[in-house]
């Protein structure tokens, strides 16, 4: 497996546990504070709260997800580009 493949490979596994995370927050019962529930807040967090700084809610919803995800995809477009050309 090449480099360039073992990075995309992570960065779509983020991806994923990025949308989990957001289609957690419809459920409002959930515990934040109980395992696993509190891992997966503080790994989609870090990607996350940049955004939600920048972005502020409108009309009481929040776009900032979609802005983080877009920009995560377009990171992973460009890392693995350049490592992809590199022929790594």
């Amino acid at each position: 497996m090449r480099l360039a493949d073992l990075v995309n490979s992570i960065f779509s596994l983020y991806f994923w546990f990025v949308l989990v995370r957001i289609f957690l927050t419809w459920i409002p019962s959930i515990n934040w504070y109980n395992q696993p529930f509190k891992a997966i807040a503080i790994g989609a967090d870090i990607v996350l709260n940049p955004f939600r700084k920048i972005i502020p809610p409108m009309g009481g919803l929040d776009f900032s997800p979609i802005i983080a995800l877009l920009f995560l995809q377009f990171v992973q477009y460009c890392i693995v580009r350049v490592l992809f050309i590199l022929g790594l």
